[in-house]
């Protein structure tokens, strides 16, 4: 005779409820995540002291959702901020301490232009027990030892089946009777980019800004160090504090940080926060080289729903017209870098955000004190060319420069078009600007001493600029930089 199954060890039953009030229903989401989490925690810690449980431990997410009959009369210039249509959309939330501040808005905005309730309660969606530990604990090391069953046959582990990118790639096709998403991510999924976070950079996502530099280069990120430690020590800058790999703040006022220890070894690619109110300052961040980090590390900032972010790196000029630390303002993208190739095809066209465009621009100006006719001697807007191979000039290049010729491009990196193309298709404003530092088609290559003294003098400057236009973005109402330009015929509510 079969035994039957124990039944699942739950949390305390806590009932969906309507809330019109953005705070009080974010107070319910943060209430049932931390009941739920704490129940695996608690029956983890349980099983470290030999109590085994009979059956599977289980808690589940919280989750928001909304329904309406009707289409309602929206306020067509915002992107984001109502459901496409009759009907009903949910979404599950993880961590919402983290995102309080944004849940808030994307619900006050979805009462606002529906008028009608958010329902707020426990999903279906069961958390890993991995998901549970917000800092990260690697449960098998605990349990290896020890454990006679597989971790798996107690707690629910993370599910790769349910965490994908189907709803922002515009794949996902909703079961019969489920509800519409109302959210670009779901819950597992922001968990997995949230420690995966972590494991890259060194330092965790409660830390990160709102306004987003990468770079390529490492004398990019000494520079914003350095000002960043020079403005914590002044103490009035405005920004509140400065962190560093192994999670060290320096706060406003103090020379040296005050807590956090560094790590032993630099993370793959490490990421430095100036910090402002709201989360509004500037995150940095060194992804090295190539598309493939391009990619791993957007597809996981992305989750925290930046308002922008910018590529400030080096390229090769392809013009002769160009000289070694001239600027170049990217307005389209050749995309030969291949890593999105799956997600987002290399026939879609990457537009220029005008807002960020003029941000740029006018950083450029306030800073070399060029305008106009004469900001054309420094600065080219032109097309970018990314690609996947760092040697390419050792082939026989004829073929990829006659395309490169073709397609108007006037400097050539391995980054730009991936974090340009990530950024359309997660939703996130996006630039980038690029400074000349070799001209291999014209014989000038990038040797050693050539670069240190190029380095010295540009990197600085260019930093500058990448700065001030992100402070010139800040300044913007978040509902003029996600444009409706980023959004398709039938888009999530929340940005």
């Amino acid at each position: 005779m079969n035994q039957e199954p124990a039944p699942f060890d739950l949390p305390a039953p806590i009932a969906a409820e309507s809330f019109t009030d953005p705070e009080l229903a974010v107070q319910r989401l943060i209430d049932i995540y931390d009941a739920h989490t704490a129940h695996l925690r608690a029956r983890f810690m349980a099983l470290l002291k030999g109590h085994v449980p009979a059956g599977r431990v289980r808690a589940t997410y919280p989750e928001i959702g909304i329904s309406t009959s009707s289409y309602a009369q929206i306020d067509s210039r915002l992107a984001y901020g109502h459901v496409s249509g009759p009907g009903t959309y949910a979404t599950t939330i993880t961590q919402p301490k983290l995102f309080r501040s944004y849940l808030i808005d994307q619900i006050r905005l979805l009462v606002r232009n529906h008028g009608v309730p958010v329902i707020v309660g426990p999903s279906q969606m069961p958390i890993p027990l991995h998901f549970a530990f917000p800092d990260g604990v690697h449960v098998e090391s605990e349990l290896a030892a020890r454990l006679e069953r597989p971790l798996r046959d107690i707690f629910d582990v993370p599910d790769l089946a349910v965490t994908d990118d189907a709803i922002v790639n515009g794949t996902y096709v909703p079961a019969p009777g489920a509800p519409l998403p109302l959210a670009p991510f779901t819950a597992p999924r922001v968990d997995y980019s949230l420690h995966r976070l972590s494991h890259y950079t060194a330092t965790h996502a409660e830390h990160f800004q709102n306004f987003v530099l990468f770079t390529n280069y490492q004398f990019y990120i000494d520079e914003f160090c350095a000002r960043a430690r020079k403005l914590m020590a002044e103490g009035d800058s405005g920004y509140s504090a400065f962190v560093e790999p192994g999670n060290l703040v320096t706060p406003s006022g103090s020379p040296e940080p005050v807590s956090g220890r560094a790590p032993p070894r630099l993370p793959q690619m490490p990421a430095y926060h100036l910090k402002f109110g709201n989360s509004a300052g500037i995150t940095m961040v060194n992804i090295g080289v190539g598309p493939s980090n391009a990619k791993t590390i957007t597809d996981h900032i992305a989750v925290l729903r930046p308002h922008a972010w910018l590529m400030l790196g080096h390229c090769a000029g392809l013009r002769n017209s160009q000289a070694l630390g001239d600027y170049v303002l990217a307005h389209g993208y050749v995309r030969e870098d291949h890593v999105l190739d799956a997600d987002l095809p290399s026939w879609i066209p990457i537009p220029p955000l005008a807002e960020v465009q003029i941000a740029l621009e006018d950083a450029v100006e306030e800073v070399t004190g060029l305008k106009d006719y004469e900001l054309k001697r420094i600065m080219r807007t032109g097309t970018v060319a990314t690609i996947d191979n760092r040697n390419w000039e050792l082939r026989d290049h004829r073929e990829p420069v006659q395309r490169f010729s073709q397609s108007r491009a006037v400097a050539l990196d391995m980054e730009s078009a991936t974090i340009a193309a990530n950024g359309f298709r997660f939703r996130v404003p996006y630039g980038t600007l690029l400074c000349v530092s070799d001209k291999p088609l014209h014989g000038e290559l990038k040797l050693p001493g050539m670069a240190s003294d190029f380095y010295r003098k540009q990197v600085g400057q260019h930093l500058e600029i990448g700065i001030r236009a992100l402070e010139k973005l800040r300044e913007m109402a978040p509902e003029r930089l996600h444009s409706r330009k980023l959004r398709s015929f039938t888009e999530t509510a929340f940005q």
